[in-house]
């Protein structure tokens, strides 16, 4: 087709929008079923080819990674935004009802855990931990040991299990509830 028949290519444009669209849906993929899901399943919830998928992420460690960033850089947002602990905490929350892959990077502390967990995980971590830190009052009870916060992080994340993110939503509430800290709105930054 030629002249009025196709579309217009909106070049930069396009292949930026199809990257946000990709990891949307990765992220809506891998909390549905898991990691492993085929990266063409990826590609159609997106609504592009999958010679788009590979042009944006060679692999699927690639895809995963682009959506564990984006987790990370939601949470330093928000806490940039000058909210208060409850309100990153509310955002960190979603994120962890929406994604079994960023649970893993929050229990990574390089520890010589014999972990084979990327070199990027142990990092993530520590940029969730600082935008977190950054809002903790003094005297707030995850400040009293250098561990805890990360500590309670963790003990949360592991209670975020169940069949749809409701129930999930439910049982982090609850688990940030029995530590005695408050939490805000659960909901995606900006959201």
């Amino acid at each position: 087709m030629t002249g009025a028949g196709r579309p217009a290519n909106s070049g930069p444009r396009a292949a930026a929008r199809n990257r946000t669209a990709l990891i949307a849906a990765a992220r809506e993929v891998y909390s549905e079923h898991g990691l492993d899901a085929p990266l063409s399943a990826i590609a159609r919830r997106a609504g592009v080819g999958q010679g788009v998928l590979y042009r944006h992420f060679p692999d699927r460690a690639a895809v995963a990674t682009a959506v564990l960033e984006e987790n990370v850089r939601q949470i330093e947002q928000a806490a940039a935004e000058d909210t208060d602990l409850a309100g990153v905490l509310g955002v960190l929350t979603w994120h962890l009802t929406e994604s079994a892959a960023f649970i893993s990077i929050l229990h990574a502390d390089g520890a010589g855990s014999g972990s084979a967990a990327p070199a990027y995980v142990p990092a993530l971590s520590r940029r969730v931990e600082r935008a977190l830190r950054g809002h903790l009052p003094e005297g707030h009870r995850l400040a009293a040991e250098p561990d805890d916060l990360m500590i309670a992080v963790g003990m949360v994340s592991g209670a975020v299990t169940g069949p749809t993110r409701e129930h999930r939503e439910r049982r982090a509430q609850a688990a940030w509830r029995l530590l005695g800290v408050e939490v805000g709105p659960v909901r995606p930054y900006g959201g």
